[in-house]
């Protein structure tokens, strides 16, 4: 399952997938954590301290070795070069799964090893740099993210979270489509119902699944409100957590001693998820990949590439639920 948490700055987004994440781990479901945020705080909301946070590799820095792997024998794919974020698979591509040992995860994940003693991987999407100022834009890098979901295959009881960019700036690429379901963290507050409804409006021609989770609820006002605001797509809401500021201090406790009710928010956000999984459509899953790369190919990577990149398009491949264990995989 892929699950996105997204919200505006500030609204708790990396908290919360962070508490998730661990969640995911303490109940043995295998896991990737994906940080494709410009502030790269998930891996210390993990329980990295700073330094290590600093040496994780930037898989934004090594798109060239992502794109060479994924391409594999797909002869639509002329070189690695002429790939792009939203190029798709097609037969003789390679393909990503949740448990399993590839050089994209050698170079560009690492192991997390909570306190529970579980491990989660964490692909972290990288800082902008000094020499990106004013020259590059973030979503270049996130472009890597974004190939690497195009090629990912994961089952039920696999799952694959993403804490993205902050507010509308999500939607700068097709990445929004490659999610079972969306988490958005909303404060009981204006600018949090508005960053809600931007994003709802803009997902509701795709059919992307979103839950609201309201965060920072002080009482049943705050909670009235947003209920009132967000109406059924409101799932649930929590408040302030003493375990939270230890962690955010750099003193965390050990994950059972989360609060009661942040243990059942944790579970229902677990079951909602668990929920979609029903409603997977890989054809329009594929479908609107497809649709993306197009518009990215006229739009500006054919005159970028010198090539017709609608070519790469495999018109009778679709992206599929992964081979049952032992079963023949693709080259």
């Amino acid at each position: 399952m892929k699950i996105a948490f997204v919200g505006k700055g500030g609204s708790g987004k990396t908290t919360l997938s962070s508490l998730f994440i661990r969640h995911l781990a303490a109940a043995r479901v295998p896991v990737i954590a994906v940080d494709a945020d410009i502030n790269q705080h998930l891996a210390t909301a993990l329980g990295m301290d700073e330094a290590e946070a600093a040496a994780l590799p930037a898989l934004g820095a090594r798109l060239p070795l992502v794109k060479d792997y994924l391409r594999g024998t797909n002869p639509r794919i002329a070189s690695a070069e002429t790939m792009i974020k939203t190029t798709p698979p097609g037969e003789g591509s390679r393909l990503l799964r949740v448990v399993e040992e590839n050089p994209v995860y050698a170079a560009c994940a690492r192991p997390v090893l909570l306190e529970e003693g579980e491990t989660v991987r964490l692909m972290a999407t990288g800082p902008f740099a000094e020499s990106d100022l004013g020259v590059a834009c973030y979503h270049s890098k996130v472009g890597a993210v974004e190939l690497c979901l195009n090629h990912l295959v994961d089952g039920r009881d696999e799952y694959v979270v993403v804490d993205m960019t902050a507010g509308s700036d999500s939607f700068a690429s097709g990445m929004f489509t490659r999610f079972d379901l969306t988490f958005l963290v909303a404060e009981p507050t204006r600018k949090g119902v508005a960053v809600y409804r931007q994003y709802r409006d803009y997902a509701r021609d795709y059919g992307i699944a979103l839950k609201v989770v309201g965060n920072k609820v002080q009482g049943p006002d705050d909670a009235a409100f947003l209920a009132d605001e967000v109406g059924e797509d409101l799932l649930l809401t929590v408040g302030d957590s003493a375990w939270v500021r230890a962690m955010e201090k750099g003193r965390p406790h050990r994950f059972d001693l989360l609060e009661a009710d942040h243990r059942q928010a944790l579970k229902e956000l677990h079951a909602a998820a668990d929920e979609t999984y029903e409603q997977r459509d890989w054809e329009r899953y594929t479908r609107q990949m497809v649709h993306f790369h197009l518009k990215n190919a006229e739009s500006w990577a054919n005159a970028k590439t010198g090539a017709d990149l609608a070519a790469q398009v495999d018109p009778a491949f679709v992206l599929a639920e992964p081979a049952p264990a032992g079963a023949p995989q693709p080259a």
